[in-house]
């Protein structure tokens, strides 16, 4: 199961057929694994990794700090719950160190971006204080490596 869900996370264009030379499993039995995992909500969704900044789309990624105060009873889960359903927030991770969560979104500019954190994160009951970091170039995401130059283009500056 593990070596399918592997194989999957990293190429999720791989056929049924293909999982299973690969597994050496018969097909119909990596079709049905594959139902069962979805089904038991292993399996969550199947996405392509795109590097925006080849297209046209204009888009700002900030990762942001999210210190609250955990509610009573519900600790950390009613305020993910609120937190999770706005669909500017593309990521939502509970932390452990000096922040609670890590909220990852995307806007089209900078400026939409902090109007989110001003005026709707920043206000939710019990979220306590805020740090933005905007994200400036991908490297690597999900573990694909974006396009790079093979060398540094600053070997031959003169330092």
């Amino acid at each position: 199961m593990e070596k399918l869900l592997n194989l999957l996370a990293k190429d999720a264009t791989l056929t049924p057929k293909e999982l299973s030379l690969m597994l050496q499993k018969e097909e119909g039995d990596i079709k049905n694994m594959i139902r069962q995992l979805e089904k038991e909500g292993v399996i969550l969704g199947y996405q392509a990794v795109i590097d925006w900044d080849k297209t046209d789309k204009e888009t700002v990624t900030a990762l942001i700090e999210v210190k609250v105060m955990p509610q009573r009873d519900d600790g950390f889960d009613k305020i993910a719950q609120k937190l999770q359903n706005y669909p500017e927030i593309k990521s939502l991770y509970l932390m452990s160190g000096g922040f609670d969560f890590t909220v990852l979104i995307e806007g089209r500019t900078m400026k939409e971006v902090a109007y989110f954190v001003a005026r709707k994160l920043a206000p939710i009951e019990y979220v306590t204080a805020t740090a933005t970091h905007f994200v400036l170039k991908t490297y690597k995401y999900n573990g694909v490596v974006y396009n790079m130059p093979t060398r540094d283009l600053r070997e031959n500056d003169q330092i």
